[in-house]
């Protein structure tokens, strides 16, 4: 089963990521951008203002093939259970969100076009919700994926996706305290598991 955990910067996340491996020992824990050196040239994407948000998509999209084949496909394939901090869902409400104004007609769909020959869909995906608002005061506002307005975009594609596949999300207020937050993704994650 793949899990993956989706939401807005500031929405607690990784935070919850981590808590999850103490109570989830034998679960395979993975996150995107990852740590090979695809994932390295999407944080320097990230940390320049200038980069062109069609390069960034397609290093995204190179880090989540590697991510595939490297990790998520041969955990999956033993029969393991893996979460994932962040996963394709980010990909299409981020990346759609930086080509909104770009030639791209309906970006959302060109690129979930882009990943249908490839990827792999969650079987579940938890849905850390909050309002760009406090998700940008959150993270800090440190890079152009943190500020409110660009998150008001990206929460925006993340409702039209869930949307699309209500069955697949379970939303979690995350305006709540963290030990809240953890304890209804921890029921989620029970629920699905079992």
């Amino acid at each position: 089963m793949l899990i993956t955990l989706e939401g807005l910067d500031g929405s607690g996340k990784s935070t919850v990521w981590e808590a999850l491996h103490d109570t989830y020992p034998d679960v395979v824990f993975t996150r995107e951008p990852t740590e090979s050196w695809y994932g390295d040239a999407v944080n320097r994407a990230i940390g320049d203002d200038d980069a062109d948000p069609l390069a960034t998509l397609f290093l995204f999209t190179a880090d989540h093939a590697d991510h595939l084949s490297r990790v998520v496909r041969p955990a999956l394939d033993d029969g393991e259970v893996v979460i994932s901090d962040r996963y394709s869902d980010s990909r299409f409400a981020y990346q759609a969100a930086s080509l909104a104004d770009s030639e791209l007609k309906r970006p959302l769909e060109y690129i979930k076009g882009i990943h249908a020959a490839f990827s792999r869909t969650p079987d579940a995906t938890i849905y850390l919700d909050v309002d760009p608002e406090t998700g940008a005061e959150r993270s800090g506002a440190t890079n152009k994926f943190e500020q409110a307005g660009y998150l008001a975009q990206v929460r925006a594609n993340y409702e039209r996706l869930i949307d699309a596949e209500p069955d697949r999300f379970v939303r979690v207020d995350a305006t709540q305290s963290p030990e809240e937050v953890l304890d209804a993704v921890e029921a989620a994650i029970d629920d699905l598991l079992d």
